[in-house]
């Protein structure tokens, strides 16, 4: 029901990413009195409603990444009005690759409350299991589709010394992987987290090559995968840098150019690099 002083919230509530056990008391408490429901798909809401024996008084409403900008308005005068609005997700906190950071971005711009009822996390709990370092971490969510843009975004990543987490379909987990071993070397360190919290859980932690051989006939299930930041030791060097010259020059960039935007993006000084290109290509021809 309404706020009785008359102040709305706009609340993020974090659901299960599996087990239904996981649903938290208060995430149970707001599915039952909120005002107004926003949810990312509301077939699977009321799935989990249903589920959870919820008995669910609110209006329920669509909130997805395809309608979230023409939702933000409506969304926004129901706060004003002194609506409590719950905010949910398929699975886990909304915004974190899922629909709501625009809605809280304007929310609080509109001066209007915004809190989290917090709970499950594929990101922490693939990372938490995942058996490598986890003092500081960055979540990448799901990469480009494109083959390209997605090596341009691993190709960023090279000298990243943080533990990385990233999102992943499981019949685009293999080109991911392949991506990954061609930007980060066959033997950086990786986990594959798959159907985390139900009754098929499982953690694989190997070499990213150990676990492109692995996943060669298929994986199953929702994908999180953790990939072990640089070692120091291992920060880009020039013969690191040969592929990703020789790799533009083959899209049609000429040589001095590849150099100059590879040197620049990594750091590495352009005539050291140039002199490396012109020796390999030296040694090929022998």
């Amino acid at each position: 029901m309404q706020n009785s002083d008359n102040e709305g919230v706009i609340v993020l509530g974090a659901t299960p990413i599996g087990n239904l056990s996981d649903a938290s008391p208060r995430l149970r408490e707001i599915m039952a009195t909120a005002d107004i429901i926003a949810a990312e798909d509301t077939r699977n809401f009321h799935h989990l409603a249903h589920a959870l024996g919820i008995k669910i008084n609110a209006k329920v409403m669509s909130l997805h990444e395809h309608n979230e900008a023409h939702k933000l308005t409506e969304v926004l005068e129901l706060a004003t009005e002194g609506a409590t609005v719950l905010v949910v997700s398929d699975a886990g906190m909304p915004a974190v690759s899922d629909p709501g950071y625009p809605l809280v971005a304007a929310a609080m711009s509109a001066g209007i409350r915004v809190t989290a009822v917090p709970g499950p996390s594929a990101v922490l709990t693939a990372l938490a299991l995942s058996g490598l370092p986890t003092g500081r971490f960055t979540f990448e969510g799901f990469l480009p589709r494109k083959t390209g843009e997605r090596r341009k975004r691993l190709d960023s990543l090279l000298n990243e010394d943080r533990t990385m987490v990233f999102f992943e379909a499981p019949h685009r987990l293999n080109d991911f992987l392949d991506a990954a071993i061609e930007a980060f070397g066959p033997e950086r360190e990786a986990a594959v987290a798959r159907e985390l919290t139900k009754k098929f859980e499982e953690v694989r932690r190997d070499s990213l090559s150990g676990l492109r051989a692995w996943a060669e006939d298929g994986v199953r299930g929702e994908i999180v995968v953790v990939v072990h930041g640089a070692p120091e030791a291992d920060a880009a060097s020039i013969e690191d840098l040969l592929p990703k010259v020789a790799s533009l020059v083959d899209e049609g960039v000429r040589m001095k150019q590849a150099v100059a935007d590879v040197a620049e993006k990594f750091g590495a000084k352009k005539r050291e690099l140039y002199e490396a290109v012109l020796a390999s290509r030296h040694e090929a021809e022998k």
